[in-house]
């Protein structure tokens, strides 16, 4: 005895698979991969855009008087960038700032900076960095 089941009603369960369904997939993964690429393009484009990227690499405390901060600039290498590197309280109050001047040399230099300080920090970052006028 052979069992084969029954056939189902047309359209009750949805379209039937075939030619139609292939090109609806190749079109919605086509318009993924597009989308995919223009995100890539915008977020590539708006990083050149700024002319000065800077990252927070580290920092030392030495006392309540003074610490070192280390961070990176990437600019043209002809450029020449001023950065604003503070140091925090507990409180995230500032206690300390320093301006450094990054002059012209390789597209990404490490900077280590002496920030003096009013009070313990225990905390820095780089506020701003941005093009010397000139």
């Amino acid at each position: 005895m052979t069992s084969s089941s029954p056939a189902l009603p047309p359209g009750r369960y949805g379209p039937e698979p075939g030619r139609g369904s292939r090109w609806a997939r190749v079109l919605v993964v086509g318009g993924a991969v597009l989308v995919g690429l223009v995100v890539v393009a915008f977020l590539a484009t708006g990083a050149l855009r700024d002319p000065v990227q800077w990252k927070d690499v580290g920092f030392s405390v030495h006392d309540a008087g003074s610490m070192d901060v280390t961070f990176e600039v990437t600019k043209d290498p002809e450029a020449t960038a001023v950065c604003r590197v503070q140091g925090l309280s507990q409180s995230y109050a500032e206690v300390g700032v320093q301006e450094v001047e990054i002059g012209p040399g390789a597209r990404t230099q490490r900077v280590t900076v002496t920030v003096p300080t009013a009070e313990l920090a225990v905390s820095a970052t780089v506020d701003t960095c941005e093009l010397a006028e000139g």
